[in-house]
């Protein structure tokens, strides 16, 4: 194998098909990092055997090949090359040497056919779904799901479309986010429940590079491309499921089980609306976690007249309390709700106002920012302190 590429090119495809390696690997042949030089590209793939991330890029092919290299050294190496070109050849069986202007490097790899085999998904159904609504979609769900694998089927998000509508769902039991996409076009019926990881990492390939979802990517063939990355072809199997972007596929197993009836714990009548500040809000709760982490992360909301008062209980620590201006509708409430999952809330919305709609302090509280009438959040309440 003998290949000349683009520096940029080949860090990006790294950074990207490197998160599909674990911190502990089955097989230590899963550290590393196959490449496959054939045609015009050259192709990288990584996987942990649960997710798989395969990318690639346009290269000058002399010789066609394949092999593993460890993916911490060849990362090492394009992280710290200031050379705009890099030449990739296979030496002496499965070294690969890697050659820039200033700059010579051998790394000690293993043979491509001891690499296990990236199985291409049997697709039952196929979609394709616009970029940027699927990416808002993934990062107001995503982060409710279950981090525990006591509920494996808490542990991913079900995706579901339905009548041409996409709705995504997640919840740990103690929180739900549910995001409604209208209008995708789509006329196959869609269901399965999938892992949160790769669906981080879809955020990933979606709307940014190192590791930052949301940050717009520069990765190879970006103008190539560019009309592409709008679009994600999404492929069902029996027990997997793939998204590809562009020249970019994800892989994964899906969770098997039956996603929770949740529809019967939101609230169909509210008694009280509350508009919150999200800056006054956030800083509020910021300042209260320090006591409220000390019992629960309690933190009392008492809704009466447009103001709104916040208190956490008396700790060991001690207790803090606020009173907030507020625009409220409806009753007099109180509710106690977990000033952590506010947080993680709140740390997910860009608007300045959000609003909480409140039954009383035995159901749930609603969440809902007025931009996005298709996100709802849901936290669970907590015991009232005396």
């Amino acid at each position: 194998m003998k290949l000349l590429c683009k520096t940029q090119h080949l860090l990006h495809a790294l950074t990207l098909v490197s998160r599909a390696i674990g911190t502990q690997q089955a097989l230590p042949i899963l550290g590393n990092i196959l490449v496959k030089a054939e045609g015009r590209r050259c192709t990288l793939s990584a996987s942990d055997l649960e997710l798989s991330i395969i990318t690639s890029f346009e290269a000058s092919i002399e010789n066609e090949g394949s092999t593993t290299v460890p993916a911490k050294a060849i990362l090492n190496f394009a992280q710290y090359t200031n050379d705009d070109e890099v030449l990739l050849e296979t030496v002496e069986g499965t070294q690969l040497r890697c050659t820039s202007k200033k700059s010579k490097v051998v790394l000690a790899g293993e043979a491509a056919q001891e690499y296990p085999t990236i199985t291409p998904i049997t697709k039952e159904t196929a979609i394709s779904l616009e970029a940027e609504p699927l990416l808002q979609a993934l990062q107001q769900v995503t982060f409710a799901t279950a981090k525990s694998s006591l509920r494996p089927v808490l542990g991913g998000v079900s995706f579901q479309v339905k009548d041409g509508t996409l709705k995504l769902v997640a919840t740990d039991s103690y929180r739900l986010s549910e995001y409604t996409v209208p209008g995708t076009g789509v006329d196959s019926d869609l269901a399965c429940i999938v892992p949160r990881k790769v669906l981080e990492e879809l955020q990933i390939a979606l709307g940014g590079d190192e590791g930052k979802p949301g940050k717009k990517s520069k990765g190879a063939d970006e103008a190539e491309e560019g009309s592409e990355k709008r679009k994600v072809e999404v492929s069902l199997g029996s027990q997997q499921i793939e998204f590809r972007i562009g020249n970019t596929t994800l892989l994964s197993r899906l969770i098997e089980g039956k996603f929770p009836d949740y529809q019967q714990i939101i609230p169909k009548d509210t008694k009280t609306d509350v508009t919150f500040t999200t800056g006054e809000l956030t800083t509020t709760i910021k300042r209260m976690h320090y006591f409220a982490k000390e019992l629960n992360n309690t933190v009392t909301i008492t809704i009466a007249d447009n103001e709104a008062h916040l208190a956490t209980p008396q700790t060991q620590l001690g207790r803090d309390e606020s009173t907030l201006g507020v625009e409220t509708k409806g009753e007099s409430n109180k509710i106690a709700l977990s000033s952590l999952y506010l947080l993680d809330y709140l740390g997910h919305i860009k608007d300045t106002g959000v609003i909480m709609s409140v039954s009383d302090g035995m159901h749930p509280a609603i969440l809902r920012v007025p931009s996005q009438p298709n996100f709802l959040h849901l936290i669970m309440p907590l015991r009232l302190q005396d």
